[in-house]
C-alpha cells in the first residue's frame, strides 16, 4: 500500500511538471531555440570567420556544444527553482508536506523535470545548429553521459536555490550573478588550451568547463580535461548537492513559511 502512494505522488509530481514544461512550450523551449540561435549566429557566423579552426576544428562547429550545454544548464535550473518556488508561493507544497511523500521523492519529482525541460531544449538548440555547422559526432555515449551529468546537476542546484528562495527576486540572483558568469567562463566559446596557464588553472574550479569540455569531446574527440576525470567531479558534485538538499528538507528549512 505504501508502496502504491509512494508512486502515485512521485508520477503525480513528475506529471505535473511535464504538463507545465510542454503545454507552455512557447515559454519553456522556444526561448532558448531562439537566444542560442543568435549566439551561433553572431559568434559562429560573423566573427566565426575570422578566427579559424580551435583546437583543428572549425571554429562555427567547435561552440555548438558549448551552445547546447549552456542551454541545458540554464533550462534546467531554472525549470526546478522557477516551478519549486511557486509551489511554495502558492503554497501548494504544503500538500506535499502533510502526505506521506517521502522527501526524496519530492526532490526527484522536481529534478526530473529539469533534467526533461533540459534535455529537449539542448536537442532542439542542436537541431538548429546542426543545420548551419554540421558538426561530427565521435563518442554518443559521452554525449548523452554529460547531458545528464549537467541537467541533473543544476536540477539539483535548481532545487537547492528554490529551498532558499522567499521572494521572487530569489530565484534570479544565483542565476544572474553566478550562473550566467560561470557558463560565459566554462569554456563555451574558448578552448581551455587557449589560456595562459594560470587562468587555465582557475577555469577548473568551474563546474562548468567539465560538462563542455566533456560534452564537446563526444562530438569531437577532443578534450582540454581527461573525460573521466570530468565525469567523476561532476559526479560527486551532483552527489553533495543532494545530501545538501535532503538535509534541507529533513530540517524543513525554507518550506515552512
Amino acid at each position: 500500500m505504501r508502496a502504491d502512494l509512494l508512486k502515485n505522488s512521485l508520477f503525480t509530481i513528475i506529471r505535473r511538471e511535464m504538463t507545465r514544461i510542454f503545454r507552455l512550450w512557447s515559454q519553456t523551449l522556444l526561448p532558448p531555440v531562439i537566444t542560442q540561435s543568435l549566439h551561433f549566429l553572431i559568434f559562429g557566423g560573423f566573427i566565426g570567420s575570422r578566427v579559424g579552426l580551435v583546437d583543428g576544428v572549425p571554429y562555427i562547429a567547435f561552440i555548438v556544444p558549448g551552445l547546447v550545454m549552456m542551454t541545458v544548464i540554464q533550462n534546467s535550473f531554472m525549470n526546478v527553482v522557477s516551478s519549486f518556488f511557486l509551489a511554495k508561493f502558492q503554497r501548494s507544497i504544503e500538500e506535499l508536506i502533510v502526505s506521506p511523500t517521502p522527501d526524496w521523492a519530492m526532490m526527484v519529482g522536481y529534478v526530473f523535470g529539469g533534467i526533461v525541460r533540459g534535455a529537449v531544449s539542448g536537442v532542439l538548440v542542436f537541431a538548429v545548429c546542426a543545420v548551419f555547422a554540421h558538426p561530427t559526432i565521435r563518442h554518443p555515449f559521452a554525449i548523452l553521459l554529460f547531458l545528464f551529468l549537467a541537467a541533473t546537476l543544476f536540477s539539483l542546484a535548481g532545487f537547492l536555490n528554490g529551498i532558499f528562495a522567499k521572494t521572487f527576486d530569489d530565484i534570479s540572483i544565483f542565476s544572474t550573478f553566478v550562473l550566467v558568469p560561470l557558463t560565459y567562463l566554462g569554456g563555451v566559446f574558448y578552448s581551455l588550451n587557449q589560456l595562459p596557464a594560470f587562468w587555465q588553472n582557475v577555469s577548473r574550479l568551474n563546474p562548468i568547463l567539465y560538462m563542455v569540455d566533456g560534452f564537446r569531446y563526444g562530438f569531437f574527440g577532443v578534450a582540454s580535461v581527461p573525460v573521466w576525470w570530468s565525469a567523476v567531479v561532476l559526479a560527486l558534485i551532483a552527489f553533495a548537492i543532494t545530501l545538501v538538499n535532503l538535509a534541507l528538507l529533513r530540517r524543513g528549512v525554507g518550506m515552512k513559511q
